[in-house]
């Protein structure tokens, strides 16, 4: 029965931030790059968009995976715009778009919205929601900004920052999950995985264990040798 087979995860997105959340939850997804064109994608409402961005990128790996007999495929999608102002931002088209991005935000707050939708492949059963967070950012400076834009960090992520990178000493703090920033959530993970009727533990890679064994000590033995 598929509810006894285990668990395969496939992360629907080339994010290293998002894979690298997942594997710090001792969950190690295998990537498959949905190609979708964000820009062929249009909506009035922040949360609808990138929600239907998370469907699209879900279905887009779909259509290219074979899933194994011995296993529970499933696939999640995501996709995080920022709302600010009234306006909805994904990435900055370039440099000059993202310095300007930052002069308005800077002292301010938005609401960073990212869709999740996660398909039990094996199944044939979906779950989806959107999980949103408020940033502060900090009244940072031209040069700050300049430099900031430099490095070409902000180019590739939704609203022109992360907190997860060199954008971090810019945002003063988050209401919500950080998770939800870095573009994937691990709390809103849990809930569509439990609408499936499938635990999040049972994405835990093998031998992950956090607490030691009866009869031995947590505390690693030195190693001279190191």
């Amino acid at each position: 029965m598929s509810g006894s087979l285990p668990l395969r995860l496939v992360l629907a997105s080339a994010s290293p931030a998002r894979r690298k959340t997942l594997q710090a939850a001792g969950i190690e997804p295998d990537v498959l790059v949905s190609g979708v064109d964000e820009s062929l994608v249009a909506s009035d409402r922040a949360d609808e968009l990138c929600l239907e961005l998370a469907r699209l990128k879900a279905q887009a790996v779909l259509t290219r995976l074979r899933p194994a007999q011995d296993q529970r495929t499933l696939v999640i999608g995501c996709d995080s715009v920022l709302e600010f102002d009234g306006q909805i931002f994904g990435k900055p088209a370039d440099s000059a778009d993202a310095i300007h991005r930052w002069e308005r935000m800077r002292g301010r707050s938005g609401v960073l919205h990212s869709g999740h939708c996660l398909v039990d492949v094996t199944a044939g059963r979906r779950a989806e929601a959107v999980a949103s967070t408020t940033v502060h950012f900090a009244a940072v400076s031209d040069d700050e900004i300049a430099t900031y834009v430099a490095t070409g960090e902000p180019l590739v992520v939704a609203g022109a920052f992360t907190i997860d990178g060199l954008g971090g000493p810019f945002v003063e703090r988050i209401v919500g999950d950080p998770g939800t920033v870095v573009g994937l959530s691990l709390p809103l993970l849990r809930r569509l995985l439990a609408e499936l009727n499938l635990p999040i533990t049972g994405l835990w890679s093998r031998g992950t264990s956090t607490h030691p064994t009866p009869g031995t000590s947590a505390t690693p033995k030195p190693n001279p040798g190191a």
